[in-house]
């Protein structure tokens, strides 16, 4: 088929390029919360004080106190995690076309 206009060029667009600026930010999400892991891991030291306690019971609830702070930060991290799921699921259905 010939051009019916003579020295008209079609623009061609290009497509745009796909922001993936949730994903950036999911993954900013994901290493904050394995930094506060590994940092809450190890912040438990070695116990001077321990009142009425033996030097081993001490430690051990120490342990336990540690243990315990790092379960809550990965529920913390299930929830966030949960509700960015939702937050993205939200915002591919508003968006699709």
């Amino acid at each position: 088929m010939t051009n019916p206009y003579p020295g008209y060029v079609p623009i061609v667009e290009k497509p745009k390029k796909k922001r993936r600026i949730f994903w950036w930010f999911f993954l900013a999400v994901q290493i904050l919360f394995i930094i506060w892991i590994i940092a809450g891991a190890t912040s438990g030291g070695t116990a001077t004080d321990c009142g009425s306690l033996s030097q081993q019971a001490c430690q051990d609830a120490q342990d336990v106190g540690t243990g315990i702070g790092v379960f809550l930060i990965v529920i913390f991290w299930m929830i966030v995690d949960f509700f960015l799921a939702v937050i993205y699921g939200i915002y591919r259905l508003a968006t699709r076309s």
